[in-house]
């Protein structure tokens, strides 16, 4: 539809400019004037139809790969990311796979042998637990990252509204970065939900994108989450 509408605007411009252009003696400055301004706009036009065509090849790809045919872990995700939004650690316990336990993971990349695993036991009083952990490393620095469970909810978790995303991946990544995504290789039998910020604030251009992915591996007919991945842009 869009492809249909697209040509219909530089015919437009080009007949009103010529119009004009016919209806008053102009001189050839103004002409000039007149033609440059015709080759701006075509220029724009052009700009926007090909920005027109990416975003149409992107929403063919999502339809393709993400039709939510696993209703099933889409609604247990839609669950989960609720229980993160209302920090109900109890619900969140209750969707925790009860042999695995949950993975934390700060950035894309999952490390698993060092990324921290709880059970889902720990998870129901896990706001409360004054402890600092090591879950990582801060991108850039280098540096530990140690925090308590609550600041470690705060700032790579839910550090943006994922209870109400721009866009939701199902079993798709949709956030880019510099990090190595491996979250297939590190879960070949699990299924996951994305839920995805292409920016917040205007002024950074997306470099502040922010997607929480959460993961389930399915035992006795149930999908029980098993790793909580963050993701942002990363130097």
């Amino acid at each position: 539809m869009l492809k249909n509408r697209k040509f219909v605007l530089p015919i437009l411009l080009m007949f009103i400019l010529l119009i004009t252009g016919c209806s008053s003696d102009i001189s050839e400055e103004e002409l000039a004037k007149k033609d440059q301004e015709i080759n701006e706009l075509n220029s724009k036009i052009i700009e926007l139809n090909e920005k027109i065509d990416e975003l149409e090849k992107q929403l063919e790809e999502y339809n393709s790969i993400g039709k939510f045919e696993n209703n099933e872990v889409l609604l247990r995700a839609i669950e989960t990311v609720n229980y993160l939004k209302d920090k109900d650690m109890e619900g969140l316990a209750s969707v925790v796979h009860p042999l695995m336990g949950v993975r934390f993971t700060p950035y894309e990349y999952i490390d698993l042998q060092n990324d921290l695993v709880f059970t889902k036991d720990r998870i129901a009083t896990f706001l409360d637990d004054t402890q600092s952990y090591t879950w990582g490393f801060f991108d850039g620095t280098g540096e530990p990252i140690v925090m308590t469970f609550s600041e470690y909810f705060d700032r790579f978790i839910y550090d943006a509204d994922f209870a109400n995303p721009q866009m939701i991946g199902n079993n798709y990544s949709i956030g880019k970065g510099n990090s190595l995504n491996n979250i297939e290789e590190a879960y070949p039998n699990a299924k996951y939900i994305e839920f995805h910020f292409s920016g917040i604030e205007p002024e950074y251009e997306g470099m502040d994108w922010r997607s929480l992915r959460l993961v389930y591996e399915e035992m006795n007919g149930i999908w029980y989450l098993v790793g909580i991945v963050h993701g942002e842009w990363t130097i």
